[in-house]
């Protein structure tokens, strides 16, 4: 059986990270097979005419506790950002970037630890800079690349797809074409795959 998990997410999103982590747990110790799919999670709200949590006070300081305690939970190491919310548009549009280049697996995890692991202030470009660096890669190529309009593109296509196959959030996972959306949800999803 072929094992197909999807996986909706944005740098952004603390759940996506917490889900991520887990992913990365799942994928050392079976055979299963993960779809990351990059989307922009303000521009799949905008779609959907859904007003963030981060922009509605009283949940964004349940967020803060609620991601600390399910971090502590599956014994992640987090950090909620001091920055957040980050502008993760550029660092999004970084993924297909990467999957270019091979390496998508490894940016993404970097993109996320730094952001949630380590608390950067990914809303400045010499960290990110750094960051690059740290993993072997030119920032001043991977910005013009990032920017063309082919990736500004790719980014814009897989965010209205996924707003046209339902998915209103992240991280959401898609198994027989059936959502499954927030971290919480990725043992019914991995249930789904069982069938």
């Amino acid at each position: 059986m072929n094992k197909h998990l999807e996986f909706y997410f944005d740098f952004v999103s603390p759940y996506s990270y917490i889900a991520h982590k887990e992913i990365l747990k799942l994928v050392k110790n079976n055979s299963l097979k993960v779809d990351y799919k990059p989307i922009l999670l303000g521009g799949l709200h905008n779609m959907h005419g859904i007003k963030a949590p981060a922009f509605i006070p009283s949940k964004a300081r349940f967020m803060i506790r609620d991601c600390k305690m399910i971090s502590e939970k599956y014994n992640q190491t987090f950090k909620f950002n001091s920055y957040f919310p980050i502008q993760t548009v550029n660092l999004m549009r970084g993924v297909f970037v990467a999957e270019e280049d091979d390496f998508k697996g490894f940016y993404i995890d970097s993109m996320f630890d730094a952001i949630w692991r380590d608390g950067f202030n990914m809303n400045d470009q010499n960290i990110i800079d750094k960051i690059l660096k740290n993993i072997g890669v030119n920032p001043k190529t991977f910005y013009l690349r990032s920017t063309t309009t082919v990736i500004k593109d790719k980014l814009k296509d897989k965010t209205t797809l996924a707003f046209e196959r339902g998915v209103f959030g992240a991280p959401t996972f898609l198994v027989n074409n059936k959502i499954f959306w927030g971290q919480d949800r990725l043992e019914f999803a991995l249930k789904e795959l069982l069938k």
